[in-house]
């Protein structure tokens, strides 16, 4: 391995060792496993998709044969556990990426900037988090082909209902959430 290699491999480690080291519900927010802190792994929906794809492809192979129900099983079970967690994914999308990202990102954006000099002390956490949640968070609740525009009402509202402390007008964070929409709808 090169050195590059080896130090994303390191750095992926520190950040499992972090997760696990997070209160439960933090945990369930990242769809993390809870042994390896591996995050956007959906356990109970890779495990339901794993049970039921292994009774199947046992079932199915089954009609082959002692060995036809084992060889359909394990199938089975490696398959029912993708498409439980791409089911799982796709109804609770994996936030903490999200989160991650936009946390190293956000200050770079130039709504982010251009408020700083009426908010010197411009936080992402208080300030921000909310607004790229809503967006991140609600962009799955609706059609791929659903544009900003046409459900901005919605989102506002969530975004009202959901923004804490922030300083910030809807028209200051309509901007952070658009970007998320946005970069989920790609």
């Amino acid at each position: 391995m090169t050195n590059p290699e080896i130090e994303t491999q390191r750095q992926q480690e520190q950040k499992r060792e972090q997760v696990k080291q997070l209160p439960k519900q933090q945990q369930q927010q990242l769809n993390a496993n809870p042994k390896t802190g591996e995050t956007g792994t959906h356990p109970v929906g890779t495990g339901v998709g794993a049970v039921g794809g292994a009774a199947t492809g046992a079932a199915v192979g089954a009609t082959t044969g002692p060995i036809g129900a084992v060889v359909g099983g394990t199938i089975g079970a490696v398959v029912g556990g993708l498409v439980g967690k791409t089911a799982a994914e796709a109804e609770n999308p994996t936030e903490g990426d999200e989160d991650i990202y936009w946390r190293e990102h956000s200050q770079s954006q130039p709504y982010y900037t251009s408020l700083q000099n009426t908010h010197p002390d411009l936080s992402y956490e208080r300030d921000y988090q909310a607004a790229y949640r809503v967006g991140y968070a609600q962009r799955s609740r609706y059609e791929p082909g659903t544009r900003f525009e046409d459900v901005e009402p919605d989102l506002r509202s969530e975004w009202e209902s959901t923004k804490g402390d922030t300083r910030l007008a809807w028209e200051d964070a309509k901007h952070a959430v658009r970007d998320a929409w946005n970069r989920m709808t790609r």
